[in-house]
C-alpha cells in the first residue's frame, strides 16, 4: 500500500505544479497583452462641404443642365490651403462673369472678351485653352486679372452646383488641378428669365437722348436707335431709320456724347400671346459693344 500511497501523493503534487504553471502562463499572457499599445484608428476624412452654403449639391445630371441657365459671377478665390487669394477681384469693378452656352464658356468684365470650349462628364469639367480679343487695357490691375483668368481656365478639373434655396442664390464651386478653387454666384440668364431664346441684332445708339412720351415719367428722355446690318465678314451693309426706344437696354450705361453700336438680344414681353399695356413690348439685353465713338 505504501508505494501506491506514495505514487498518489506524487500525482497530486504534479497536478498542483501543472495548475500553478497554467496560472502563471495566463498571467504572463495578460501582462503581455496589457503592455501592447491599443490599435490606432484613423478617422475617415469627411467630404469637403462649402461652409458658406449648407445646401446639398445638385445631382451631376442636373448640374450640367444648370450651367447654361445662369450667369456665374466670381465671388471668391481660395488657394490649396483654403485661404483667400488676392488679385482676382478688383474693388469698385465688376467681377469676372462666366456664361456657359452651346459648348462654349465666355468670361466677361475683363479687358477683353474671353471664350473657350468646354465639356463635362459627371463632376468633371474640361476647359480648352481660351482665346480673346486683342484690346489693350489701361489699368494694370485689370490686365493682371485677365492674365490670371487666361492661365487658370485650362486647369479646370471638377465642379459642383448648389441650387438656390433658403434665401440663398445658386452657387458653383469650380476646382482646378493646382488646388485653386473659384466660388461663383449664379443669376438667371435672360433666356431663363424670359422663357425664350432672344433675337440677336445690332443697334446703333445716338450720342444724345431725345424727348419722349412716358406715362410714368414727366419730361422723359429716351434713347434714339436704329438697326444695323452686317454681312458675314463683319462689314456694315445697311442702317435702318432712327426711332425712339421705349425703355432701356439691360447692361448698357449710356454716356452723353458717345455713339455706340451694340450687339443685343431682344426678348418678347408678351404673355400668352398678349402684349403688355402701356409698357414696352420687348426688352433688350446688351451682349457686347461693337463700336464706340465720341461725337463733338
Amino acid at each position: 500500500m505504501k508505494p501506491t500511497a506514495h505514487l498518489y501523493a506524487r500525482l497530486v503534487q504534479l497536478a498542483s505544479i501543472a495548475a500553478a504553471a497554467a496560472v502563471l502562463t495566463a498571467c504572463a499572457a495578460d501582462a503581455t497583452h496589457s503592455q501592447q499599445p491599443a490599435p490606432v484608428t484613423t478617422p475617415a476624412k469627411p467630404a469637403p462641404i462649402p461652409a458658406a452654403n449648407p445646401q446639398s449639391a445638385a445631382p451631376q445630371a442636373n448640374a450640367a443642365q444648370m450651367l447654361p441657365q445662369y450667369l456665374w459671377s466670381l465671388t471668391q478665390v481660395t488657394g490649396p490651403d483654403g485661404q483667400p487669394l488676392d488679385g482676382w477681384l478688383i474693388p469698385g469693378k465688376d467681377a469676372p462673369l462666366m456664361r456657359f452656352e452651346n459648348g462654349l464658356v465666355g468670361v466677361r468684365n475683363l479687358c477683353n472678351l474671353v471664350n473657350a470650349s468646354y465639356s463635362t462628364n459627371l463632376d468633371r469639367i474640361e476647359i480648352a485653352r481660351p482665346v480673346s480679343t486683342m484690346r489693350a487695357c489701361i489699368e494694370e490691375g485689370k490686365m493682371l486679372q485677365e492674365r490670371k483668368v487666361l492661365l487658370q481656365l485650362p486647369l479646370a478639373q471638377s465642379y459642383e452646383v448648389f441650387p438656390a434655396g433658403n434665401d440663398m442664390p445658386s452657387r458653383m464651386l469650380l476646382t482646378f488641378s493646382d488646388g485653386v478653387r473659384w466660388e461663383l454666384t449664379g443669376s438667371p440668364t435672360p433666356q431663363t428669365r424670359f422663357g425664350s431664346e432672344g433675337r440677336r441684332m445690332f443697334l446703333e445708339v445716338a450720342p444724345e437722348k431725345v424727348d419722349c412720351n412716358n406715362p410714368l415719367m414727366r419730361k422723359a428722355k429716351c434713347l434714339r436707335v436704329r438697326d444695323i446690318t452686317f454681312d458675314a465678314k463683319g462689314i456694315k451693309r445697311a442702317a435702318g431709320e432712327w426711332r425712339i426706344l421705349q425703355g432701356s437696354i439691360e447692361g448698357y450705361n449710356f454716356e452723353p456724347g458717345i455713339r455706340n453700336v451694340l450687339r443685343v438680344d431682344r426678348y418678347s414681353l408678351a404673355k400668352d400671346g398678349a402684349q403688355p399695356a402701356d409698357a414696352p413690348s420687348h426688352v433688350y439685353v446688351l451682349d457686347m459693344i461693337v463700336e464706340s465713338e465720341r461725337v463733338r
